[in-house]
């Protein structure tokens, strides 16, 4: 079993925490987590909030590569609308190059209005946008050749120098599964990311994403096993693990409204391709009621509390490897240590096994 370490940038201390203090503890945790013996870590991207300071995951990536020797690399997620085709080939294959072919690929479709605005992005084009630059970017990945047209412009025919080194098939992954997306993830043979698990006594959602993969490949095709994700609070007290846990949770959530504009009613019911997140949207005094409830849902205790629990998601989506996050939600740098030192020592390797 691949067993990942990922990471949400979540600067959540408050505005006297330096930024720069905060990326340096992130990136040395990284490296870390190779020395740990976790298989690979995850960077996500986001802008312009304290919701994530990962503005550049395939930057930071690479950064990580030069101090590793062994640890696979992934993205979670490139946002696909928000990068130029060309630019964002060449970026993949330098770390690709540059980490001897340790690099995954996630990819996402974005979601924050802020995010869409801030770096000059029409929201309202965001699905053609992902859709047609995956097109142009992943047979590129492949053959060496850059070359097709769509909502982001026309890329003329142009060969990639340096050139990639080895196929990208078996490491590339979906995490933003809905409408148009995932029909695209199929036909590039993306992965499935499984970022929201459900909660103990909740029914599984339906498995659409093989739906539509057997539409694409034939109805006895299977797509390739997914990664699964998902917030892990560990301690020697299960007691102590689950306030904590509540707690981080709870902030994760509350900054992800205010992030995603999901208090802001009426935002996304003008926005082409994103009227359905519309219903996602709460007024004021739902929120923190809301944000208490998600709190609730966080997988925590003890070292065999958190093995019993992923053994059961384990049975649910028969993935090829997990990739958790053990910090989040502004923990304190001293106590994300204590999580993933506890979590590699008693879980790491009965869950390898």
């Amino acid at each position: 079993m691949h067993v990942g370490l990922a990471t949400g940038f979540a600067h959540l201390r408050g505005d006297a925490y330096p930024d720069a203090q905060f990326i340096r503890e992130e990136l040395d945790n990284l490296v870390l987590a190779e020395e740990l013996g976790f298989d690979s870590v995850w960077i996500t991207e986001h802008h312009f909030s304290d919701y994530s300071l990962s503005n550049d995951p395939l930057q930071l990536l690479t950064y990580i590569a030069g101090r590793t020797k062994r640890v696979k690399l992934g993205t979670q997620c490139i946002i696909v609308p928000w990068h130029n085709p060309a630019r964002l080939a060449e970026k993949i294959v330098n770390l690709d190059i540059m980490s001897g072919g340790r690099a995954i690929l996630g990819f996402g479709g974005g979601l924050a209005p802020h995010e869409f605005r801030g770096l000059g992005i029409d929201q309202n084009k965001s699905r053609a946008l992902y859709t047609d630059i995956l097109d142009v970017l992943i047979p590129g990945l492949e053959s060496g050749i850059l070359e097709g047209e769509g909502a982001f412009g026309v890329q003329p025919r142009v060969e990639l120098r340096p050139r990639p080194i080895k196929s990208f098939a078996g490491r590339k992954f979906c995490g933003s599964l809905s409408g148009t997306s995932m029909r695209s993830a199929a036909q590039h043979g993306f992965g499935n990311m499984v970022l929201m698990l459900p909660q103990r006594g909740q029914e599984t959602p339906p498995d659409l994403y093989t739906q539509v993969w057997q539409e694409v490949h034939g109805a006895n095709t299977s797509p390739p096993a997914p990664m699964v994700n998902g917030n892990y609070y560990i301690d020697e007290s299960a007691d102590y693990a689950e306030a904590q846990g509540r707690k981080y949770l709870a902030n994760t959530m509350r900054a992800a409204i205010r992030n995603y504009s999901l208090d802001k009613p009426g935002i996304f019911s003008t926005i082409q391709g994103y009227e359905h997140y519309e219903k996602m949207t709460m007024e004021p005094e739902a929120i923190e009621p809301y944000v208490t409830k998600f709190g609730e849902g966080a997988v925590t205790g003890t070292p065999q509390m958190i093995l019993d629990r992923m053994w059961e998601l384990k049975e649910i989506y028969r993935p090829q490897g997990f990739f958790p996050h053990v910090y989040f939600g502004g923990m304190p740098q001293e106590e994300a240590l204590k999580n993933m030192h506890l979590f590699a020592e008693k879980v790491l390797p009965e869950l390898k096994s």
